[in-house]
């Protein structure tokens, strides 16, 4: 075959395959991701048939892993991930260490060196991204608490992941790699300290002049009118510093296109420039993906079956059993521990960064990175499973377990109010539900006509916080009856439901009614289907985001309107 052609080839099988079988495996109700690595294993070496040229693959592979890097740093939100630090931090932090653990344990117990056992625990111990996120917005709890803890679980995951990315290179000659510090004389603390110097630099040189330059830029090509520019823009903005941090710097493509979305999160054109490089994205995420399916050997699921159950076990057991034991153990619910349990069943795109990465310097064999692929493939594929499961086994643990049923029911200063609360707070008050972006508002509206309110907030440090500034608030989901009745439900005159958690909302609405059969209930809502259905019920009032939006927008035209006219 011509070898001019073999990057069509490539590109036509990759995305024609993909296409295929990520159609049938949404057609499963399995993540299409399961489909994109069964089309590389189609064209992999390892298969009969037609053969992908490996070597054009794992370039396109490249520029998929700087077009996912760009995309994780264009969403990366500080604040979001400050919300939740007190449990994600931590949480992440110590869950990723029983992971790699468990991994070099396992990789140990097969008789590899310390450096493929740790590249191979550390590839275990994170969870894709991708997947979570597909899972959360098909369970609608995206936007709810339980879905910002496990997001920013994952971005801790992340970030340590870029750290660990950074550090293998310099570290690789000392753990047995074929790095190039392994061939010289320079002592590894020289050589990590030149490399963390160099990420230092570039960093602060991304955060002082690319915070202020590529802004900048985008608002002036936005200022063109033209939309294949600004595209161009934020795609040539991406590549560009991926690039130019490896060549000034000696910073890997996937740190230099992280801080690329980092910054140009700045902008005020952030929203748009992800929306325009989604298509794209996307097209090279799926290249990505496909490529690291044709690393994969199928025969590793007959030779070593073994090795790929232990895999999955640290995968699906391992990690959910350290998480929700950590989550329980920060005083959260049951549920979100069982939620954020089953967000971590999984590997993914990091993992797979990372096993290339090691493979290419010489220390992760090229068993271990089968073994992953398959831990990764049955992981993601079961994924859905475990999600389905989380409301059964909740509802079965509280019936059959006593230790499930105080872990809900146990003592805690800030599930009921103080003592001292004032009389006022106790009857004809407002029980605001969730103290988020809406929250706040209702919570400010209130406080300006010197309405007493109630907090019920699943965020303990907003709770604590609450508290100290001298407003009555309780810790807990307001599903839970007991919330609401130490909310004093029953003598409420208002529910206002802020929170975004769409599923609990009917639970919510059915415990205030079944303590306060007339209380008026105020709710917000993003899907016209849903407010419908709930406008429905008596003495509920549906507020749709865009319906009221559309209104003030609407009142003010028209105000201004009428007064020229």
């Amino acid at each position: 075959m011509h070898h001019s052609v073999s990057l069509i080839n490539t590109i036509a099988a990759g995305l024609g395959l993909a296409l295929v079988f990520g159609f049938l495996a949404t057609r499963l109700r399995l993540p299409a991701l399961v489909g994109y690595l069964l089309a590389g294993v189609i064209i992999g070496p390892f298969t009969p048939g037609f053969v992908a040229d490996a070597g054009i693959a794992a370039q396109l592979a490249e520029i998929g892993v700087m077009l996912l890097m760009f995309g994780v740093g264009l969403h990366f939100s500080l604040d979001d991930l400050l919300a939740v630090r007190r449990i994600a931090l931590p949480g992440a932090l110590v869950q990723m260490t029983v992971a790699t653990l468990l991994g070099v344990g396992l990789a140990s117990w097969w008789g590899w060196n310390l450096g493929g056992a740790l590249v191979f625990g550390l590839a275990l111990s994170v969870a894709s991204t991708v997947v979570l996120l597909r899972a959360l917005e098909n369970l609608g709890i995206l936007e709810s608490f339980t879905g910002r803890i496990a997001i920013g679980w994952l971005v801790v995951e992340d970030l340590a992941m870029v750290l660990v990315l950074v550090l293998l290179p310099p570290l690789a000659g000392a753990l047995g790699g074929q790095a190039e510090a392994a061939e010289s004389n320079t002592p590894i603390w020289q050589t990590l300290g030149l490399t963390l110097l160099q990420v230092g630099g570039f960093v602060a040189l991304m955060l002082v002049v690319g915070r202020r330059v590529f802004p900048w830029m985008l608002w002036q090509v936005a200022r063109t009118n033209s939309r294949e520019l600004f595209t161009l823009c934020v795609v040539a903005a991406a590549v560009s510093i991926a690039f130019a941090s490896a060549a000034l710097f000696g910073v890997s493509f996937a740190l230099g296109a992280f801080f690329a979305g980092v910054v140009m999160r700045e902008s005020e054109f952030s929203h748009r420039a992800a929306q325009e490089s989604l298509p794209l994205r996307d097209a090279f995420a799926v290249l990505f993906f496909v490529s690291v399916g044709m690393l994969f050997d199928p025969s590793v699921l007959i030779e070593r079956p073994l090795q790929v159950l232990a895999v999955v076990l640290v995968i699906v057991v391992g990690k959910s059993v350290a998480a929700c034991a950590l989550v329980l153990l920060f005083r959260y619910p049951l549920g979100t521990a069982l939620t954020v349990s089953a967000s971590l069943a999984q590997i993914g795109e990091f993992s797979f960064i990372l096993a290339a990465l090691g493979g290419s310097l010489g220390l992760l064999p090229r068993e271990g990175q089968s073994l992953l692929l398959a831990g990764a493939l049955i992981s993601i594929a079961s994924n859905p499973l475990w999600f389905s499961l989380i409301a059964p086994l909740q509802t079965w643990l509280h019936a059959h377990s006593s230790f499930a049923r105080g872990l809900e029911s146990r003592d805690d200063p800030l599930a009921e109010l103080p003592m001292h609360t004032e009389a006022r707070f106790l009857s004809r008050q407002v029980v605001l539900v969730g103290y988020g972006r809406v929250g706040r508002r209702i919570a400010a509206a209130l406080v300006a006509h010197d309405i007493p309110f109630v907090v019920a907030e699943q965020n303990r440090a907003i709770v604590e916080k609450l508290r100290a500034d001298g407003m009555a608030a309780v810790w807990g989901d307001a599903a839970d009856p007991a919330v609401l009745i130490q909310a004093h439900i029953a003598r409420a005159r208002v529910l206002v439901i802020a929170t975004a958690d769409a599923i609990n909302v009917r639970q919510m609405i059915e415990a205030a009614r079944t303590l306060n059969p007339g209380i008026q209930t105020v709710i917000r809502s993003h899907n016209e289907d849903e407010a419908r259905l709930l406008t429905q019920q008596d003495a509920v009032t549906v507020c749709l985001g865009e319906q009221e939006l559309a209104q003030a927008m609407a009142r003010t035209v028209l105000a201004r309107a009428l007064a020229e006219a």
